[in-house]
């Protein structure tokens, strides 16, 4: 999704700064075209020969290096990013970009750049919380910078506190939501459902379904680097939630009622994803496993069907997104299911067929509307969730 973005890498002289190459080898893997600005402190702890390798590009530390193009390469690089990240962001570089001092080439190009400035703090405890620093991190903020929250943890100083740098993968979220995407979904307020839901038969046992959550996963995702104000209710997954969604966790079919009719009213768009099933059996063997399962069934019976629920209560700028497993007569169950819950739109898939279902990393799927029919070749589960999100977009 970084395909054609440019990303400059500010490292400071800090420890953390190792983990900086991880990142700019993720970068490289998504096929960003990256930067990297070193202070002078920072070749101390890592060569910019790892940097050089990693990206395929001159590692920029003297700011007075005679080894480049007749550009000033500051002012380019600064017009040609689309994002600059500071990781590690020691105090001292944090002080002078707060003062807009230029002394060296990183602190020349944060001037010079017109694109958004991300900056992850590492340092030893108390100097991160001294005061001074936190003044000069509220200031960047309010030029505009986004500062990322320092983790907390063991240092390497030896002390336990914040002041960690986060993990590569975290920093590569905040690049990816910052230029990834177009922001379409902008001012949106979006609910996602995903993941199974498990109803307790005692207090060992329980019936669930397959849902792993991937597909309501990635519509979270999707929607947030989109620009939209997300809100996941989530059953149990072991997936990591997406940077900046609000994550509700539940349990049970009841849970899941509750939380997403609690947050229903200020949606604009509703999908959901989760796969909430009919539990109750079709044939019962004996009195005994009857009056077991009544007991079982009984707050089932009290849970109403989320989707009829939201299709008799949305109002008219709402769009409201459902998804069908099917295993024969997909089209026709999943359009009985539009007209009957007065969804805007079906998500429509096989389960038997190859590259659909739960547990896969792919789908295929038909986005079902009132006035067609739109198949969707076999895609990654993040692919399809952009090509729902572009389907509401464009019905709405």
């Amino acid at each position: 999704m970084l395909k054609g973005k440019t990303v400059l890498l500010g490292v400071c002289g800090g420890i953390a700064a190792y983990k900086t190459a991880s990142l700019a080898s993720m970068l490289v893997k998504q096929e960003a075209d990256v930067h990297v600005i070193m202070t002078e402190h920072a070749v101390n702890f890592i060569n910019p020969i790892t940097f050089e390798t990693l990206t395929g590009n001159k590692c920029i530390v003297d700011t007075f290096d005679r080894n480049f193009q007749h550009n000033v390469e500051h002012v380019s690089l600064g017009k040609r990013a689309d994002v600059l990240l500071v990781a590690p962001a020691t105090a001292n570089v944090i002080g002078k970009m707060a003062a807009g001092i230029a002394d060296d080439m990183l602190t020349t190009t944060f001037l010079a750049c017109r694109c958004p400035v991300l900056i992850a703090p590492a340092m030893n405890t108390a100097m991160y919380q001294n005061p001074i620093v936190q003044d000069n991190l509220k200031k960047l903020a309010g030029y505009g910078c986004r500062v990322i929250e320092a983790a907390s943890g063991w240092l390497a100083c030896g002390d336990t506190g914040a002041g960690k740098m986060p993990e590569p993968e975290v920093l590569y979220s905040h690049i990816e939501k910052e230029i990834a995407c177009p922001k379409d979904m902008q001012g949106l307020n979006v609910l996602v459902t995903a993941g199974p839901t498990r109803e307790s038969l005692d207090p060992v046992r329980y019936i669930t379904n397959h849902s792993s959550g991937k597909m309501g996963y990635a519509l979270a995702k999707a929607a947030m680097l989109r620009g939209a104000k997300v809100t996941l209710v989530s059953g149990p997954v072991s997936l990591t939630p997406p940077l900046s969604v609000k994550v509700i966790p539940i349990v049970s079919a009841q849970d899941m009622y509750k939380a997403v009719t609690e947050n229903f009213p200020q949606q604009d768009i509703v999908i959901k994803a989760a796969a909430v099933a009919d539990y109750r059996p079709a044939v019962v063997s004996s009195e005994k496993v009857k009056k077991k399962e009544e007991q079982f069934l009984l707050p089932m019976e009290r849970t109403r069907d989320i989707l009829q629920y939201l299709g008799e209560h949305k109002r008219k700028d709402q769009y409201l997104c459902g998804f069908s497993m099917e295993t024969e007569h997909m089209i026709g169950n999943s359009r009985v299911k539009l007209e009957k819950k007065h969804l805007d739109m079906i998500v429509a898939n096989n389960l038997k067929e190859a590259g659909a279902g739960f547990q896969a990393d792919t789908n295929v799927v038909t986005l079902i509307t009132q006035e067609e029919e739109v198949p969707l070749g076999l895609m990654s589960k993040e692919e399809a969730a952009h090509s729902i999100l572009d389907k509401i977009l464009s019905n709405r």
